[in-house]
């Protein structure tokens, strides 16, 4: 068994690094964009700090405020905009496995490819939010 390093490997770490930096960088400037007023927000401030108060379902309703990947449609709004770095670290993983398949393949590994494509597969078929637990 050897202890080095595959190339597969430096390559899915280095691109879960870099991306996860430039996500967390998305996600500081997008919350100055909030935070100065740059871009208005969905839910005035005003309105947010007396729905804090009450159960989310309410927030959602009084606010009008979309569920699953419907706050897409709001990221024109400062509130929102910061959905964006939160959604590109959240789906960095799936980044990182799609050249991994191909490379798998080129060294004639196709388990490790079908392997890397199923991962790929169940992980953006868990962040449709198409297969729900009900638990929220």
């Amino acid at each position: 068994m050897s202890s080095k390093t595959s190339p597969e490997q430096i390559k899915y770490a280095n691109m879960l690094f870099y991306g996860a930096w430039a996500s967390l960088a998305i996600m500081l400037v997008t919350y100055l964009v909030y935070v100065f007023g740059i871009l208005a927000p969905h839910v005035p401030l005003e309105e947010l700090i007396k729905l804090w108060r009450t159960p989310v379902h309410n927030y959602l309703e009084v606010g009008q405020v979309p569920q699953g990947w419907g706050w897409v449609s709001l990221v024109g709004s400062g509130d929102f905009l910061n959905f964006v770095g939160i959604a590109i670290l959240a789906g960095m993983t799936i980044i990182c496995f799609v050249p991994l398949i191909p490379a798998y393949l080129k060294q004639k590994q196709p388990v490790f490819a079908a392997i890397a494509a199923a991962e790929v597969l169940v992980l953006l078929l868990a962040a449709s939010g198409i297969v729900s637990g009900g638990g929220h």
